[in-house]
């Protein structure tokens, strides 16, 4: 994470107040990875730098929202909720999960690894979208009724299946690492379209600490270790969340599961970085983070 955490010059976008802000803001959180490093004192040092990195970030959310406005770009309003998911949902979800666990390595690796992830996505996209270096990344956003329902069924769902309380941490999960897990992708057809090449694509992100949990529950056998039996296991557990997700929505459409694959962090931040989802939520059961996308043809 020490290595992510460096400035690049690739992350400039060319306005120093904003880029400035950027420089600043890797610095902390690369000063809080070298923190929590150290056992003994780290937690309590993180939970000082922890609250400087949320003020800064707001302060400069403000700042860089103020000059959005003042050269009238037409990406505002998106740009903004995707500031504000940050400010009201994901820094205040992340809190929670510190202080509950009294600063414990794996929340702080939760809070550092998601806000370090948050940051680069946002800067190489959004941010540098501010500019027209490139298109920016949330062309449709889902926010509102549509996504409140989705929330509600998914959680729903995950608390069925893992038989645990669950909290929105993001609506615009942007593939940022939340440690060790499965990440599994399944191919859908809808069954009057499956000669059209057409498929829906749902990628479902499990904690190593959720899914080992889940299993081992379910096996009835304390499991410490992804294997070939955690994986499949993985895998039956994403189609069964994504059908029972189905029966909770009312689908009037069949779908065919059509493909499952385990992909890797590299393959699965590439595939972040070139396609566009649909939707893009992420989900702290108390036991370990999922994360749940999906896109749409």
């Amino acid at each position: 994470m020490s290595k992510e955490a460096e400035w690049n010059k690739r992350f400039n976008i060319g306005v120093d107040s904003i880029d400035n802000a950027h420089r600043k803001l890797f610095s902390i959180v690369c000063r809080l990875i070298h923190l929590s490093r150290d056992e003994k004192n780290g937690r309590w040092a993180c939970a000082e730098g922890i609250k400087f990195l949320k003020n800064y970030t707001i302060e400069h959310f403000t700042d860089e929202e103020a000059y959005m406005q003042s050269i009238g770009y037409s990406g505002y309003e998106i740009h903004k909720r995707l500031h504000d998911d940050m400010r009201y949902q994901t820094i205040p979800a992340l809190e929670r999960d510190l202080k509950e666990s009294d600063y414990s390595q794996e929340s702080i690796h939760h809070f550092l690894g998601i806000c370090l992830g948050w940051l680069t996505a946002h800067i190489l996209t959004e941010d540098r979208a501010i500019t027209g270096k490139v298109p920016n990344r949330w062309k449709t956003d889902h926010a509102g009724a549509e996504m409140d329902v989705l929330e509600r069924e998914l959680s729903v769902t995950l608390q069925e299946i893992f038989h645990l309380q669950t909290e929105i941490v993001s609506e615009h999960y942007s593939g940022e690492d939340f440690g060790p897990g499965l990440i599994i992708r399944l191919n859908f057809q809808p069954d009057d379209e499956l000669k059209s090449g057409k498929e829906t694509q749902v990628y479902v992100i499990l904690e190593e600490s959720l899914v080992l949990r889940t299993v081992s529950l379910a096996l009835d056998i304390p499991l410490t270790k992804i294997d070939h039996l955690v994986m499949n296991a993985g895998k039956e557990l994403s189609i069964r969340i994504v059908k029972q997700l189905g029966v909770h929505r009312h689908l009037p459409v069949q779908y065919r599961l059509t493909g499952s694959h385990l992909l890797t962090p590299e393959q699965f931040r590439k595939i972040f970085c070139q396609e566009f989802f649909d939707y893009s939520l992420l989900f702290n059961t108390g036991h370990g983070y999922f994360a749940f996308c999906v896109s749409v043809p």
